[in-house]
């Protein structure tokens, strides 16, 4: 231990090691609070990924349920016009999936009806294609979004109990 950290506490990074870790995300699905969990989890899980632009580092699971959070996040703050404009949109198409695999169907659903709105239903992963087919698209498309934002909201999906049942399942994964 440094003497740092006996004169101040604190964590050391050096002292952290997986089973450490797993202690933690115990700890997390042992929580009668699931938003805090799912909150600490998805900051944890953005840190290690650089929030998207490392996604390499994440494992398939960690990346589902990575893609879920970004959604939620996006369209909490802004709706789907945000979730399109931002880095987020990059993964539109492989978050349907992963609503799907944690069983979050009816969401799965409002999130592609939100992509129907784009030529094809092709969202882009470039972001500036994106945003070009977005000033084109947004006049007709956020009529249709501003609905699918209030459908959503109505959260007829517990994501929070889906995402930390899933994370549960997965642990190993995580």
């Amino acid at each position: 231990m440094s003497i740092f950290k006996k004169l101040f506490g604190g964590s050391d990074k050096s002292d952290q090691n997986s089973e450490n870790k797993k202690y933690d995300l115990e700890k997390l699905l042992s929580s009668d609070d699931i938003n805090g969990s799912i909150i600490e989890l998805d900051n944890y899980i953005g840190d290690v990924c650089s929030y998207g632009d490392e996604m390499d580092k994440l494992t398939e699971q960690q990346t589902q349920f990575y893609h879920n959070q970004c959604l939620e996040r996006e369209i909490n703050n802004g709706g789907f016009n945000q979730y399109f404009f931002n880095s987020s949109g990059d993964f539109a198409h492989k978050t349907v999936q992963s609503l799907q695999t944690i069983g979050a169907n009816k969401t799965a659903d409002i999130l592609q009806k939100a992509i129907d709105q784009f030529p094809n239903s092709n969202v882009p992963e470039d972001r500036t294609e994106r945003q070009e087919i977005l000033e084109q698209i947004q006049e007709t498309a956020d009529v249709v979004w501003e609905d699918l934002d209030q459908k959503f909201f109505s959260y007829e999906d517990d994501l929070n109990m889906l995402n930390i049942e899933f994370v549960r399942k997965n642990r190993d994964k995580f």
